[in-house]
């Protein structure tokens, strides 16, 4: 399963001559990869090899590769958001957070940040997934199950070029740790929150700021008109679907058997931070023999606002 949101950042050097036959549009793809990833390429002051056989590169933080896009040239760098975040107390119990994005016992060194090592696999894929979005439909070969904000109660102020400023969180990282059917929860508090003096739009995962995608960036994203949770899944379009979440409906309301976001709130245009009523919400599943989606509105402290999904996929079409 895949719940995106997707933030791509490319680091991989690579000088590659050898002779390739065959097809000339494959030929000219292949060299635009490796263009691409020279491009891209940035030294490296330490690099870490994860047990999971990713490669993670602390880069200077001013010479990350998001500073080479042709809209922030000259971009100062902002090292903290001008607001606090809370997003909800995480159990220590249930968290997994190091686990799941951070370094673990490595850490980069001070003035630098880690960014994931990318492959000619990773452009293929990125190239593919360029425009597909969670809140997109039609799609051959996506699937959706979702909740959105209906648009007339909008607009938001809480969500390239993604500038990372931690150095020891970082995105992109394979989850190796997961929650159990019907056990042990993982659980993760993250937030996409717009800087009320910059105008960024900033990352946070477990209240930790993480970095942000830079105001300039944007054209028309003073705010979000719409905002939704849920899961999508990919696959070749004529293939078997993959399970969503644990693979089971979210139809006997328990946590434990399906996946779920809970403690949703959203910013409104006083920056105002509270929770979604359920008539102010839409559902949506493309597949709903595959898959679907339930928003229950607040269930108490603990849940607070939730919604669960999931579904075993199959044959789902295209």
């Amino acid at each position: 399963m895949i719940v995106t949101v997707l933030f791509v950042l490319y680091l991989f050097s690579s000088h590659v001559s050898y002779k390739v036959d065959g097809n000339p549009s494959i030929q000219k793809d292949d060299w635009e990869l490796e263009r691409q990833l020279e491009i891209i390429t940035k030294p490296a002051i330490k690099s870490i090899h994860m047990k999971n056989g990713q490669i993670v590169d602390c880069i200077d933080i001013y010479k990350q590769p998001s500073f080479d896009h042709p809209l922030l040239k000259g971009h100062k760098l902002q090292k903290k958001p001008n607001f606090q975040n809370v997003t909800g107390e995480i159990s220590q119990k249930t968290s997994r957070t190091r686990p799941m994005f951070g370094l673990g016992k490595h850490e980069c060194p001070t003035g630098t940040v880690p960014i994931l090592r990318t492959t000619k696999d990773d452009l293929i894929r990125e190239k593919s997934l360029l425009n597909d979005h969670i809140l997109l439909q039609d799609i051959p070969g996506v699937h959706v199950a979702e909740v959105s904000v209906k648009p007339n109660y909008g607009p938001y102020y809480g969500v390239g070029g993604f500038v990372q400023t931690s150095k020891e969180i970082f995105i992109g990282r394979s989850i190796g740790t997961i929650s159990q059917y019907g056990g042990r929860l993982c659980v993760l508090a993250f937030s996409i929150t717009q800087d009320p003096i910059t105008k960024n739009w900033w990352i946070s995962i477990d209240n930790k700021p993480i970095g942000y995608f830079p105001a300039k960036l944007f054209s028309n994203m003073s705010s979000a008109n719409e905002v939704g949770w849920g899961g999508r899944t990919r696959t070749h379009p004529g293939t078997q679907s993959p399970k969503m979440g644990s693979g089971h409906f979210p139809h006997d309301d328990n946590p434990t058997h399906a996946c779920y976001y809970k403690q949703i709130s959203i910013q409104d245009n006083e920056r105002k931070t509270h929770g979604v009523k359920v008539y102010e919400a839409n559902s949506f599943t493309d597949k709903p023999n595959c898959y679907d989606v339930r928003y229950y509105g607040n269930k108490g402290p603990h849940f607070g606002n939730i919604l669960m999904f999931g579904g075993p996929g199959g044959n789902c079409g295209n």
